[in-house]
């Protein structure tokens, strides 16, 4: 009897592994059709625009509903330089904190503090957004931009008018999203590293800060990188709190005071009021320039990963 349940117990168990198998490639297979439906719907609604206006319509400047003429480049300009001012400030705030919390806060601290980081990612961006627009825009105009035009005006990123929104509002209210998801995947990654390393740097008479740059940093490489670029991805990606600090200006402007579009911003304020096959299908083509913005932001982050850890492997 032992022998036959023995027996049945195995083949039950294969029958399970291959169960599991199935069912892990059937949610494979759908993830990756999900994503080609997605482009292919998208491809066919954006395509009255891509046939009209092709690769003029990323290098255009130009957005005129009632004329039917169609261009992507502010759009491009403003979600790449909001981003980027973004990860300016979030990225050694959200490195500096979770260094903090995993190697030199104390215990009764860290927790806390932890938790509050966390709920603050949790926190709905149209929160952010109203925040933005009646809290920090009117202090940003004064006496942020005030102070900067009158010592720094005479550099192009700020000249002009202070008007509080614009691409300066939109980059600090994209640090303040995405510092919380930097910092909570940059301190798991630190957390990760192994004690050994601290203690065997600290055996050969390293100081705490050495330990820290010269031990746990480089071995969480990767992590860092990894937490830094799901940080770009969000910032890309924003749409409603963005729209309320940008200011919706349509402009290619070397100034960070000007107000400016990004391309969530920009659809999620004209699809609305959209009409007609080609104005419809050039805010879904904005849309498919995102997408196409974000993968390959994506792939770099991958390679950049996969180089990193490769050289670290090999000892480089």
């Amino acid at each position: 009897m032992t022998v036959k349940s023995n027996t049945a117990s195995t083949v039950w168990a294969r029958v399970g592994d291959k169960i599991f198998s199935r069912l892990t490639l059937f949610f494979s297979v759908l993830m990756a059709a999900i994503l080609i439906a997605l482009l292919i719907a998208l491809g066919i609604d954006a395509w009255p625009a891509i046939q009209k206006f092709g690769l003029s319509f990323i290098t255009s400047i130009e957005w005129d509903p009632v004329n039917e003429v169609f261009g992507a480049l502010p759009a491009i300009y403003g979600t790449l330089l909001s981003s980027l001012i973004g990860l300016i400030i979030a990225v050694p705030i959200s490195l500096g904190s979770a260094i903090f919390l995993s190697e030199l806060a104390p215990d009764w601290m860290r927790r806390p503090c932890s938790f509050l980081i966390e709920m603050l990612a949790a926190i709905p961006s149209v929160i952010i957004g109203l925040w933005g627009l009646y809290v920090m825009v009117p202090f940003i105009r004064n006496p942020i931009e005030i102070w900067l035009g009158s010592n720094l005006g005479f550099l192009p990123l700020f000249s002009g008018p202070p008007f509080g929104v614009g691409f300066l509002s939109a980059g600090i209210i994209l640090a303040i999203m995405v510092i919380p998801i930097i910092t909570a995947i940059s301190r798991e990654a630190i957390v990760a590293v192994p004690v050994t390393q601290r203690e065997a740097m600290l055996a050969l008479g390293a100081t705490r800060w050495e330990m820290i740059t010269r031990a746990v940093l480089p071995y969480c490489r990767s992590g860092l990188m990894g937490g830094v670029i799901l940080g770009l991805g969000r910032a890309l990606g924003e749409t409603m709190a963005v729209t309320m600090v940008i200011g919706n200006g349509y402009v290619l402007s070397p100034s960070l005071f000007s107000p400016g579009a990004t391309i969530a911003s920009k659809v999620a304020s004209e699809f609305n009021e959209a009409s007609g096959d080609l104005y419809i299908g050039s805010l879904i083509e904005l849309a498919l320039v995102l997408f196409a913005i974000t993968l390959l932001v994506n792939i770099i982050a991958r390679l950049l990963v996969w180089r990193t850890v490769s050289v670290r492997g090999t000892g480089e």
